[in-house]
């Protein structure tokens, strides 16, 4: 007797690998993409093949996203220590035998030429959170001294390249995970009213800490003049302060509903500089105003609001940390972006999430969401 076996369809056998997914989640993700397509078309049509090249990138990092998601919790924990083993040494071959292109010396040619900084956006989290799982329930002050001196060496040997923009990500997403494991707060005080009074002493003393010639020590030059740039972008219109004072009259003359798709003065007679990366938002709040704006934020506010959730309801504290970590890595890049093209901030070379084109920073953004998405797929399945 013959047995007919009937085929599953393309359907039912996808299926298994779409079960737990944060579907809220992806909506989130697929509405800021939507926005970063038109934004790219419109600043960059006639920008070489940077519109199509933005669509490979993202597509990229959804297999990517999607791959990753496959991935459980426990797995990545594995991948910890050997991540951030490899991301270090590779930051010290940097150091010693890394390439040098306009002053910084941030690439290593192994076959390929790759930035080992951007594997610690991902592999510090990952390893921090893997050293508070394992002290889960008894962490002692000396756990917090060790995480930290785990966070400054790749912190340390970034910041030497010079690269404050990565510096910067990677340190928020270490201070993430050990504020979340439970940071007392007598010892987070003292720094933020430190910082505090860091900032009122700089503005106070602004025209002789920014007088020529004046070695802030701590800071390399052309990070001190973008300092005292952000203080008063009018001291050189036309040099160092053009960036920030053309982004702030794109965006203030946007208005409340923008001048429309692809009607852009400032970004179409290319007033703007790096219009299609660092200064995207820029472009895009010319042409869709306030309103364009508060919908932009309003994407990002629910892509960081379900990240934190999702950090919330994970099923371990190693999976906890993680998601809170890779979600503050979202609020970073979405903060530190828009507050230097608004004026607000330092400019640093931290692009806007799915708006900005840069295909290393879109892999890093794909590989954090298929994390993000094996936490929250992990929690679904063992509650159903």
């Amino acid at each position: 007797m013959a047995v007919v076996f009937e085929r599953p369809s393309v359907w039912r056998r996808v299926l298994p690998f779409l079960r737990g997914f944060d579907f809220w989640l992806l909506l989130a993700v697929l509405t800021l993409a939507g926005m970063g397509l038109t934004a790219m078309y419109s600043s960059g049509f006639d920008h070489g093949t940077r519109f199509i090249d933005h669509g490979r990138n993202m597509l990229i990092a959804a297999s990517i996203m999607f791959v990753v998601a496959q991935v459980s919790p426990q797995r990545l924990m594995s991948m910890a220590v050997p991540l951030y083993v490899v991301g270090v040494v590779l930051l010290l071959g940097v150091e010693f035998f890394g390439i040098t292109k306009k002053g910084a010396t941030r690439w290593i040619n192994l076959g390929i030429v790759i930035q080992p900084s951007e594997l610690l956006k991902i592999a510090m989290p990952l390893m921090l959170a893997w050293w508070f799982h394992r002290r889960e329930g008894q962490t002692r002050p000396v756990d917090f001294v060790v995480a930290f001196a785990l966070l400054a060496v790749p912190v340390g040997l970034i910041m030497k390249q010079p690269d404050l923009g990565t510096a910067l990500l990677v340190m928020a997403a270490g201070l993430a995970v050990i504020f979340f494991a439970g940071l007392p707060w007598k010892l987070v005080l003292p720094p933020v009213l430190i910082g505090i009074v860091g900032i009122v002493l700089l503005l106070s003393f602004e025209t002789e800490l920014c007088a020529d010639g004046v070695d802030w020590v701590v800071l390399h030059e052309y990070q001190r003049q973008r300092v005292c740039t952000l203080m008063d972008p009018t001291r050189d219109p036309l040099g160092k302060g053009f960036h920030i004072l053309q982004g702030m009259i794109a965006i203030g003359s946007g208005g409340l509903h923008g001048k429309g798709f692809m009607q852009g003065t400032q970004t179409h007679l290319e007033f703007i500089p790096e219009r299609t990366t660092d200064f995207i938002f820029a472009a895009y709040s010319e042409e869709f105003g306030l309103i364009g704006n508060l919908t932009l934020l309003a994407g990002f506010t629910f892509l960081i609001l379900r990240g934190l959730m999702i950090a919330a309801d994970g099923p371990t504290l190693f999976a906890r940390l993680l998601a809170a970590a890779l979600t503050t890595i979202f609020f970073t890049y979405a903060f530190v972006n828009m507050g230097m093209v608004s004026g607000i901030l330092p400019v640093v070379g931290v692009p806007l999430p799915f708006i900005s084109y840069g295909g290393t920073a879109m892999v890093t953004l794909g590989l954090a969401l298929g994390m993000l998405l094996s936490v929250s797929k992990s929690r679904r399945l063992i509650q159903s």
